[in-house]
């Protein structure tokens, strides 16, 4: 399991989700003060609006960062995106299920998104049509993205959808040629820079 240092403004807010991830077998969880053990050196690093800062990076250079959204304002939410090197922004509402699977997959080097949020992001920049598809790409591709910004796996895309993993693939390497990128991460940081900037990125 990962090393989890829990480093919020809220104290209340920061033990419950300590004790909710020891609940569920993260046994390597601090809360960012005296009480933190010694040479611990943190995987991943939970943050809120408050606390984060470039101190936070330059004291944990290796590890990944995650964004506690506590109801954090959209314009605000954007630009401490494009400010600081985040690994994921996670909901406080976000079930424990999907908890675990962002952790999981920001120790693998992804990023996450809540779907929600990208989703709002969207909607307000205009990247939506009127009909409510998003400009540029087919119905069954923006599945597939929204599919991509919860984590799924192609397997895990291609079991939801009824479709192969090679018809994922496919689909997958149209949607990375009308973002022009190649990954997942970067994939996931367009949607969301580019929506919060009020552009279309879904452009053929």
């Amino acid at each position: 399991m990962a090393n989890i240092l829990i480093h919020v403004s809220n104290a209340l807010v920061g033990e419950a989700i300590k004790q909710l991830l020891n609940r569920n077998g993260y046994d390597h969880v601090f809360i960012e003060g005296p009480g933190k053990a010694r040479g611990f050196v943190p995987d991943l690093i939970l943050v809120d609006i408050k606390t984060i800062n470039k101190g936070v990076f330059a004291s944990y250079p290796d590890a990944k960062v995650l964004l506690m959204d506590t109801g954090i304002e959209e314009d605000k939410l954007i630009a401490t995106l494009l400010s600081y090197k985040i690994h994921g922004v996670l909901s406080t509402q976000t079930e424990v299920h999907l908890l675990k699977k962002a952790l999981q997959v920001v120790s693998e080097g992804q990023i996450w998104i809540d779907n929600s949020m990208v989703k709002s992001c969207l909607h307000n920049s205009g990247a939506l049509s009127r009909n409510g598809q998003m400009n540029g790409i087919t119905e069954r591709e923006k599945e597939i993205t929204d599919l991509v910004v919860q984590g799924c796996s192609n397997k895990e895309i291609a079991e939801r959808l009824f479709i192969s993993e090679h018809t994922v693939k496919a689909h997958l390497n149209r949607i990375f040629r009308k973002f022009n990128t190649s990954t997942r991460s970067k994939l996931i940081t367009l949607v969301v820079n580019n929506g919060g900037k009020g552009s279309a990125p879904y452009m053929s």
